[in-house]
């Protein structure tokens, strides 16, 4: 039987720092009002003329360096964004000509903050199906362009940023098993609700949140996605190593850990010092574990995220 496993992972961080302090001279806001709620210090923030295919270039780059394979040895690009370069084509395929990249499949996937996920687990089945031998999936973000600096509930949250990784057709299992859910009768409680009729916006262009009803949404939902996963592959909670989560509450974090018996040494953690990346923060937080040597050869680690749609997966996967 044929796996895909991660041969590479990699990342990139917009220069600027956007600090709780310099939030506060922008909204009415403290650093120990955001830090008590969410657990965020500080955001990285795009350069105006830095576009989603531009982060996600620099984090595919470094993947791809630490896979040991060239441009030509490709066979698959998948992005995961919200933010978008343009309306079309989609970033996977700028990300491709950018790369030097002709002919393959490129395409992007959006399902918000579990984009990450939902990429890894379509790419994952075309290497198991044989379409593909080395794909290369990405998260980015340029969620800064999206919000509504004004709205102290929603600007203090998210940042920009991308990750990226490389999957490698294998003979020894890599990523175990992946399972996606979505249910649009949620769609309001997380939405940026525009679109461009005419050459006009209709609608709000800015993120919309309801944070308290995401939460416990997002408390209930990934506790369950956890078991059911572990189910799914037919292991015990006992021998997970890892929870390498999506990056957008550390509570939400904290009791998805708890839930899995997981002391928060185990859990990656990369949200205070770059927010919410949204798609990029799985494989952002993936990759700085992995480069500062936390991952041991076979251990078992799960990967979770939740997002507007409300959309929200998981992989569980061998190191």
């Amino acid at each position: 039987m044929q796996y895909s496993r991660i041969a590479g992972t990699g990342s990139y961080l917009p220069a600027r720092i956007l600090t709780n302090a310099q939030l506060a001279e922008q909204v009415e806001t403290s650093d120990e009002w955001i830090v008590s709620r969410t657990g965020i210090r500080e955001r990285r923030i795009a350069a105006p003329d830095e576009l989603t295919s531009d982060l996600a270039l620099q984090a595919s780059l470094k993947a791809m360096e630490m896979a040991g394979v060239t441009a030509d040895e490709i066979d698959l690009i998948i992005v995961a964004t919200t933010t978008p370069d343009v309306v079309f084509p989609g970033t996977a395929c700028i990300l491709q000509d950018k790369l030097g990249i002709h002919g393959c499949p490129a395409f992007d996937v959006q399902a918000v903050c579990a984009g990450f996920v939902y990429a890894l687990a379509t790419a994952d089945q075309f290497v198991r199906g044989g379409m593909a031998k080395t794909a290369l999936v990405v998260g980015a973000e340029v969620f800064s362009r999206i919000l509504d600096w004004e709205d102290r509930a929603t600007c203090v949250l998210f940042g920009d940023g991308a990750g990226a990784v490389v999957l490698k057709a294998s003979d020894e299992p890599g990523i175990l098993t992946t399972k996606l859910k979505a249910d649009g009768r949620y769609r309001n409680i997380l939405t940026t609700p525009a679109s461009i009729m005419h050459g006009d916006v209709q609608g709000k262009p800015f993120l919309h949140m309801d944070g308290p009803a995401v939460f416990k949404f997002a408390v209930k939902a990934l506790a369950e996605l956890a078991s059911e996963t572990l189910v799914a592959a037919g292991l015990p909670q006992s021998e997970l190593s890892w929870l390498v989560p999506h990056q957008a509450n550390l509570r939400i974090i904290e009791s998805t850990a708890k839930h899995l018996g997981l002391s928060m040494d185990k859990v990656v953690i990369t949200l205070d010092r770059h927010g919410n990346t949204s798609a990029a923060s799985i494989p952002l937080a993936l990759d700085e574990a992995a480069r500062a040597g936390r991952f041991k050869k076979g251990e078992l680690m799960m990967l979770e995220g939740i997002g507007g749609g409300f959309a929200w997966g998981s992989a569980l996967l061998r190191w």
